[in-house]
């Protein structure tokens, strides 16, 4: 357990320094859109190359998987319900609403939990594959339509099929799948380099979070805020009580495969829909506000989870 909350203390203290160097004025929006810019185009693809060219990828076929991605499907339908019979109609806010709603911080925060709670990192390989390998480039794809039609930039049906590949982070994806299902063992010379630029990713991600957090302060008010709490309700709440549920009497799980289903459920939203939502400028506010709240409502949240089914 101390463990766990030993994660939560990093991700926070990292956040923190980034607010402190906005605070002094070393960091300022320039470097927060740097930062964000690095870790998108740059080092996430490298850290998810790194990641899942050597991940065991047998995980994948697992009844714990199934679980797992039946709850994003519950939590995702369960925002859009909501969000389109009490919010308005859907539109490009609702990318990053959906994203924040179901798509967990498997990597920086997933791995220190797994590491305490299950002893076990690998649990977080299929969920962060499942993630970074369908839900991102699907909100992606639709991200970069919603861009190329407000630069009137004309798109041909073949071209709707191919925005994917065009974004680094998923064609990182496809050739890290690629190099593990053909057995391909990259040397250090390629990997090494590759693993320390990947390094920088989550720093950079904290820090471009902890800048915005004191330029622009947590909101109190704004048209995104019911889309905030929204949010908490379905990714601290719903999200982890739908695997609980699906993996006791659906798929009968018990020990560490329904802790695990749970945890991975119960974790905040994931840092780098920050990224994703400055890199396209679209509501900025609402993925920080949201990724904020979640993460601090998560560790009462994952610790009761652990105190009663670990």
């Amino acid at each position: 357990m101390q463990g766990a909350l030993a994660g939560f203390f990093t991700i926070g203290a990292i956040v923190a320094t980034g607010a402190l160097l906005a605070h002094f004025k070393v960091l300022g929006e320039l470097h927060r859109a740097l930062l964000s810019r690095l870790a998108f185009l740059v080092a996430s693809p490298a850290l998810i190359f790194s990641l899942v060219s050597q991940a065991d990828l047998t995980h994948l076929f697992s009844h714990t998987l199934t679980v797992s991605l039946l709850a994003i499907v519950l939590a995702a339908v369960a925002y859009l319900a909501v969000a389109r019979a009490a919010l308005g109609p859907f539109d490009a806010r609702t990318v990053i609403g959906t994203l924040c709603s179901c798509y967990t911080n498997a990597g920086n925060l997933g791995l220190p939990i797994a590491a305490a709670i299950m002893g076990d990192m690998t649990w977080m390989a299929p969920i962060m594959l499942v993630q970074v390998g369908l839900l991102q480039p699907l909100a992606l794809a639709l991200l970069d339509t919603r861009s190329a039609r407000r630069s009137g930039e004309p798109l041909a049906w073949h071209s709707y099929l191919t925005l994917p590949l065009r974004n680094p982070i998923t064609t990182a994806v496809l050739a890290a799948v690629a190099v593990n299902l053909a057995g391909i063992e990259l040397p250090p010379l390629l990997m090494t380099p590759m693993e320390m630029v990947g390094a920088v990713a989550v720093p950079a991600m904290l820090l471009a979070f902890g800048v915005s957090m004191r330029l622009d302060p947590l909101s109190r008010g704004g048209a995104h805020v019911p889309h905030v709490w929204l949010i908490q309700s379905v990714k601290v709440v719903l999200m982890p009580l739908a695997a609980w549920a699906l993996g006791t009497f659906l798929f009968g799980l018990t020990g560490h495969e329904l802790l695990a289903v749970t945890v991975i459920a119960a974790l905040p939203a994931a840092q780098n829909i920050y990224v994703i939502a400055s890199r396209y400028e679209v509501a900025v506010l609402l993925a920080r506000d949201s990724i904020f709240l979640s993460t601090m409502l998560s560790v009462p949240s994952i610790t009761l989870i652990a105190a009663l089914l670990a």
